[in-house]
């Protein structure tokens, strides 16, 4: 069963929420709260799987908090749950697992359920070494490669990415496509060497050749090895902090 968490300050869409999750039979909601405060001392404790989060609750943001559950150890899974469209883009930013719109339709909640756990199927595939092991004393990381564990040498990735679920860790001389989430990866990096400058993308700072203006206040980044990475507005504020510009 999956352990779920609701957020939103409306109680007929929390109630519709709960109804639908439990004709699932896949779902045990261990709560509900209708603002950010009581959401995160309930999720610190509760720790579910999942948090449905609505957008725009009462006089506050729904992407605060996603910000803030994401920084807890274990971070459970954001399924965005509102009935605005215009934060996917943003919503996804954050590494929301979904974007599902009111009024609510089962078929796409039961989608959204097969994904989680589809998810999980797939971390729970990792052996031992890859989900736990950080990198060692002598720089080098443990990824699975087609199966075989290959040690990455830290200090030679130009960047990280992932692209249709899959992810490359990019060197100068060869990309490696593996097996690990981009999440788990970033844990077994030193900070702030390595720092995500987009949801989809982590770059070693040592790598960066130019940072180029690009539209709407965002950026991107001319690596060492001529790739172009973006650097979305989320994380625009950090990164000009860390390199002083």
């Amino acid at each position: 069963m999956l352990k779920a968490y609701i957020v939103d300050d409306e109680p007929l869409a929390r109630d519709e929420l709960k109804y639908l999750l439990s004709r699932t039979g896949q779902v045990d909601i261990l709560g509900e709260s209708d603002c950010i405060e009581d959401a995160v001392a309930a999720v610190k404790v509760l720790k579910p799987d999942l948090v449905f989060l609505d957008i725009e609750l009462a006089e506050e943001n729904g992407l605060t908090l996603a910000r803030q559950l994401e920084t807890l150890e274990p971070a459970p899974a954001i399924v965005f749950a509102t009935a605005y469209d215009e934060y996917a883009l943003q919503a996804f930013e954050l590494n929301a697992v979904d974007y599902i719109l009111k009024p609510f339709d089962e078929e796409r909640i039961q989608k959204t359920l097969e994904k989680i756990k589809s998810m999980q199927k797939l971390a729970s595939k990792q052996t031992p070494l890859q989900a736990s092991v950080p990198p060692n004393r002598n720089g080098k990381m443990p990824v699975m490669v087609d199966e075989r564990i290959i040690l990455l040498t830290i200090a030679e990735i130009v960047y990280l990415e992932t692209s249709e679920g899959k992810c490359n860790i990019v060197t100068m001389d060869q990309t490696y496509k593996v097996t690990d989430a981009l999440v788990v990866l970033e844990k077994k990096l030193p900070s702030p060497k390595f720092f995500r400058v987009h949801r989809s993308y982590i770059v070693n700072l040592d790598y960066i050749n130019e940072i180029e203006p690009w539209f709407n206040s965002t950026y991107n980044l001319l690596m060492k090895d001529g790739s172009k990475v973006p650097v979305s507005r989320t994380y625009v504020k950090e990164l000009k902090q860390l390199l002083g510009f």
